[in-house]
């Protein structure tokens, strides 16, 4: 026995020599080498199990199950979390040794052995009371209401104009609050699932449902009747009542929806997969389904402000194309890289046409579209990629981030450019207006963020909050489709109009027409 014992010493000491050499030299071979299931688990749960849970299946991050992991193979999966994925909110976790990488990409392609489902009774079982105090917020003026994600801080806020009016906590928010169009209440997705109503009014949160285990994105019908949940896990949409939460019906889908948005001149939602070539359309109030093949998946897309076309891009593709809404036939396409984020881009109107600009994945400029004649203008560089590029017709400039502490104004009558920096060092990104478009709000990115209002067109500093990793920004007018001809209206009124009424509009192609009735009714 003595001597057995003293050989498997010995052996235990040439494996761990040996394991130690393969650290340094040869990772792959202690993978091999070396129990793997748990320590991957190990080191999972330490790092990634707060932004994606312990079970995998999702929380500020993405589900991490096989399905979503099967296309890296295990070394390009241990790079990408090394590096962290480029437009996504993960960190870079290159402190790790590559042995431990390894470890997390293999744990995180191990199956798992739970069957994920959410039913009706799931759901329903899930709605949560609250029995907050009545706290009248006392709106001034409805389009200037601007709820601030702020993420890391678990909190919705609610402003107007300079001023914070209210906070609520919920955790994990996912951003893509939606406005009932009375502005009396807010609805707020997050990304495991949850979707909370807000009263504006009284400022109390209101009934709370889990629509699944890994939501994508809410909707709400044009007669605000049925609130939409899409899934990702369950691959389902939920169709709620907006008013008592409860779930009425589950639609399954039969692949990875990219967002579903509703139109403002029909009872049609319009949503895509990112794994299958199909565009879905949904009658909001019967729920029926149509989809159309197309050439290929699409990932992010926006829908114009007429409610006439989508623009569509692929991530991994290099085509944008356009889309007719009432026969999906593509009208456009033109070579271009994928768009960083859904409706990451920006609308204004100029010498009788109407332009969008949209930053772009991995690159380090921003491109300038005509609407409508859809033509490429111009290529911009901003020196990095960003998220978002944002405008409103009271400033002369389009709003890019590009990653660092600058903040990109690029002139929409020449392109130039001047260059601020909010905070030196620290992360600017997105910026939104009040819906007059007098107040810019910028989020400083960082643990030790900020919420700076500035004078949108002295660019002097007007207030600045605390807040912890702040990202998206919703003002009522700017969030809402409806209302974008309205506010191409105030450039018509300026540049055809030269600022005077009455205007002759006989000459008015129907975009114009319609951009300028509609901002004539705000000022009569």
């Amino acid at each position: 026995m003595k001597l057995i014992n003293k050989i498997s010493i010995i052996c235990a000491i040439f494996f761990l020599s040996n394991a130690n050499a393969a650290i340094d030299g040869a990772a792959g071979h202690m993978v091999e080498a070396l129990p793997k299931k748990e320590i991957g688990k190990e080191l999972y749960n330490k790092y990634c199990a707060s932004c994606h849970h312990e079970k995998r299946v999702g929380i500020d991050g993405p589900p991490l199950l096989p399905a979503n992991t099967k296309k890296y193979i295990e070394k390009d999966l241990a790079q990408k979390i090394k590096d962290g994925f480029p437009q996504t909110l993960m960190p870079k976790y290159d402190f790790l040794s590559l042995y431990e990488l390894h470890q997390i990409a293999r744990y995180i392609q191990s199956p798992v052995e739970d069957n994920f489902s959410w039913d009706l009774n799931d759901i329903n079982k899930s709605i949560t009371s609250f029995k907050d105090p009545v706290n009248p917020l006392k709106i001034k003026d409805k389009e200037q209401i601007l709820p601030v994600v702020e993420r890391e801080g678990n909190q919705t806020w609610i402003m107007e104009d300079t001023r914070i009016l209210s906070k609520f906590p919920l955790n994990n928010i996912h951003g893509g609050i939606k406005f009932t169009m009375d502005a009396k209440n807010i609805y707020v997705p997050t990304r495991d699932g949850w979707v909370q109503n807000y009263s504006l009014e009284s400022g109390q949160r209101m009934n709370k449902t889990r629509a699944c285990i890994n939501l994508r994105n809410i909707s709400l019908s044009r007669d605000e009747q049925n609130l939409f949940a899409t899934c990702l896990l369950p691959e389902q949409m939920v169709v709620m009542n907006p008013k008592t939460m409860e779930a009425k019906e589950i639609i399954n889908l039969d692949g990875k929806v990219s967002a579903l948005y509703e139109f403002y001149t029909k009872d049609e939602a319009i949503f895509t997969f990112r794994d299958k070539a199909k565009i879905g359309k949904v009658d909001t109030k019967t729920f029926k389904i149509t989809y159309t093949d197309i050439k290929e998946p699409i990932e992010d897309f926006f829908i114009d402000p007429f409610d006439k076309f989508i623009i569509a891009t692929a991530r991994g593709g290099d085509v944008l194309r356009v889309y007719e809404i009432d026969t999906l036939n593509v009208v456009f396409e033109h070579e271009m890289k994928g768009m960083p984020h859904l409706f990451s881009a920006t609308y204004w109107y100029k010498d009788g046409n109407f332009y969008f600009a949209t930053p772009h994945i991995k690159k380090p400029y921003i491109t300038v579209w005509k609407m409508y004649d859809w033509e490429f203008v111009k290529k911009v560089e901003i020196g990095g990629d960003g998220f978002f590029v944002k405008t409103h017709p009271y400033t002369p400039y389009l709003w890019a981030d590009n990653g660092t502490d600058k903040l990109f104004l690029v002139d929409k009558k020449d392109y130039s450019q001047k260059i601020i920096t909010p905070r030196v060092g620290k992360k600017y990104i997105h910026t939104e207006y009040s819906g007059d478009g007098k107040y810019a709000y910028l989020s400083i990115y960082e643990n030790n963020g900020e919420i700076i209002v500035i004078d949108t067109d002295s660019f002097k500093e007007l207030a600045s909050y605390p807040a912890n990793v702040p990202v998206g920004k919703y003002n009522f007018i700017n969030k809402n489709r409806e209302f974008y001809p309205r506010l191409f209206g105030m450039d018509i009124f300026k540049e055809k109009c030269n600022s005077k009424l009455p205007c002759d509009t006989s000459k008015f192609n129907s975009y114009e027409k319609k951009s300028f009735e509609d901002f004539e009714k705000t000022i009569k």
